[in-house]
């Protein structure tokens, strides 16, 4: 459903109609094999059983004296005996949905089983937003290569720092360490001088946010999408819509910030969601912002608006922002080059220029492919 545009714009819906079609009907034709095959070899099947059990009590009858089994004795067998391939049919009919349960039940115990990832009990705030990163080593599994390799860092409270390289480098991995989500393999992250294992899981939330390239809007009001349910007062949304240059989109809303989305956003632009989405981030005061591509997507004139929010709250906030469009970095006071896991250039713009190294490779082919030259 989501790629239905995708589909239509390349006239494939033919093809992927065929496509349905054939898997809903090789669907049918495997359970109606089933069903056919319920119905043929249960209830005849029961019922042929209770026919060879009579038959079998007639016979012994036959064979042996009379008074064996009295009339009232055989007539509540068999009528115990009918009764008994009801609840039987019932019981077996049940098996598929048995099956079901048990393969879902394994799926969701597999999950409950996962060991928790396991944070620190310190539960004051981050007080600076100093960063530092100690000879840091990590790979996602123990039989993969490191993705990360001796990465010492030190970014000092209320800087820009950018990270920028090629795709794989290992930015958005550096970036999900920095939020806590994955434990490094080797080496040390310290945040104000404490190692981010130490700190609790509420305290790294509330001091540092993350803005992804895809921003996740919900299918409630601009107020819900920025606040998430919490109380937070009315005079400080309105500073930050305002800060972020939300207010021209909350002015042409027929309900202004009570208007209710639809469901990721449909009915705004990638800019405007992208907006929202560092809304909600600054509600929070965060100590560190980071930024994960969050302009890569969207229009110079909407990238613009962001550059100018970013840049009013460094005063307050240390700012870490991955790029891919190198054009939004030249302004940062350090930037950090990746290339294959490893940090192989340090330096501000007009440095890393100087310098005409990998860097300086990259900014003159985007600068060529802008001006059309490429």
């Amino acid at each position: 459903v989501n790629g239905i545009t995708i589909i239509q714009q390349f006239q494939q819906e033919k093809k992927f109609l065929k496509k349905i079609i054939d898997t809903s009907y090789m669907h049918y034709k495997y359970k109606m094999q089933a069903l056919r095959l319920e119905g043929f070899l249960l209830r005849p099947l029961l019922n042929f059983l209770s026919s060879m059990i009579l038959c079998g009590i007639m016979f012994l009858c036959i064979i042996s004296d009379v008074n064996t089994f009295k009339v009232g004795v055989l007539y509540a067998f068999i009528s115990y005996l009918s009764r008994l391939n009801e609840p039987l049919i019932s019981v077996a009919s049940q098996q598929p949905l048995l099956q079901k349960a048990v393969v879902a039940g394994e799926r969701i115990f597999s999950l409950m089983d996962t060991p928790k990832q396991k944070y620190g009990l310190i539960k004051k705030k981050i007080k600076n937003g100093n960063v530092i990163i100690k000879n840091l080593f990590f790979k996602y599994k123990k039989k993969d290569p490191y993705i990360l390799k001796n990465i010492n860092i030190e970014i000092k409270k209320n800087k820009f720092v950018a990270f920028v390289g090629k795709t794989g480098s290992g930015k958005s991995t550096l970036a999900n360490l920095l939020m806590g989500y994955y434990k490094q393999d080797r080496g040390n992250i310290l945040l104000d001088k404490k190692k981010i294992e130490d700190i609790s899981h509420i305290a790294l939330r509330d001091s540092i946010s993350l803005i992804q390239q895809e921003p996740i809007i919900l299918p409630v009001s601009i107020l819900k999408n920025i606040t998430l349910g919490k109380k937070i007062k009315y005079e400080k949304i309105i500073k930050i819509i305002k800060l972020v240059h939300l207010n021209e989109l909350i002015l042409s809303l027929p309900k202004g910030i009570h208007t209710n989305l639809s469901e990721q956003g449909k009915n705004l632009s990638v800019g405007q969601k992208q907006l929202i989405s560092i809304a909600r981030a600054l509600i929070r005061n965060p100590k560190i912002l980071i930024l994960d591509e969050a302009t890569a997507n969207i229009d110079s004139l909407t990238e613009k608006l962001i550059q100018k929010s970013l840049f009013k709250i460094r005063e307050k906030t240390t700012l870490i922002m991955i790029a891919h469009r190198l054009s939004t970095v030249t302004k940062a006071d350090k930037i950090i080059v990746l290339n294959k896991g490893e940090i192989i250039e340090t330096g501000n713009h007009e440095k890393l220029m100087k310098l005409k190294k990998k860097y300086y490779e990259m900014y003159q082919s985007q600068l060529l492919k802008k001006n059309n030259i490429l």
